[in-house]
């Protein structure tokens, strides 16, 4: 489900992306500071309970606003009927609508990472046997987490996790020389 910020924050994404693509300057400190509005929307959205959590995404929801506002007044350039389209969209956001979905991000936090220890982590392209990544695991003494089939987070010291990835190098490898 989509927060109606959330929605808001992606029409106006996509109208910042829409006027750059069409020449128009975007103020330096909009772009940085939409990546922020953004952090503290789903951070709120981990924990809607957490008084800090409550007054980030407020001053997000406000900052959302002044920028919708800077943004608007720079879209009034390409004519009336151009910011009536972006501004009902805006509309429908706010009611909860939605209209846009955030991109799947490969990236994620990792969670309960061992202290003291560097951690990697591998999106492969196919399943591997699992057999084969904990061999190399226990060769290296290194921790390892199946996130899914196709993701490996591993954790040790750095110079075991840097021969242990090389080792797992392979796998690549030997899946390329199968598809030629």
């Amino acid at each position: 489900m989509s927060l109606p910020s959330e929605q808001n924050w992606l029409v106006l994404y996509n109208l910042i992306s829409d006027l750059s693509e069409r020449g128009y300057e975007i103020p330096k400190g909009i772009n940085p500071e939409m990546g922020l509005i953004r952090s503290s929307i789903n951070s709120y959205k981990r924990d809607p309970t957490h008084p800090d959590l409550i007054n980030g995404f407020a001053n997000a929801e406000m900052s959302l606003s002044t920028i919708q506002g800077t943004i608007l007044s720079i879209a009034e350039e390409e004519g009336e009927e151009y910011t009536e389209f972006w501004l009902d969209l805006f509309k429908r956001a706010m009611k909860g609508e939605e209209m846009f979905e955030f991109p799947k991000s490969r990236s994620t936090f990792l969670v309960n990472t061992p202290p003291g220890l560097t951690t990697g982590r591998i999106n492969l392209k196919v399943p591997l046997a699992e057999e084969r990544v904990q061999e190399i695991a226990e060769w290296n003494g290194l921790i390892i987490e199946f996130d899914d089939d196709v993701t490996v987070s591993l954790h040790g010291d750095k110079p075991d996790l840097q021969i242990g990835l090389k080792e797992m190098g392979s796998f690549f490898l030997e899946d390329n020389e199968e598809i030629t």
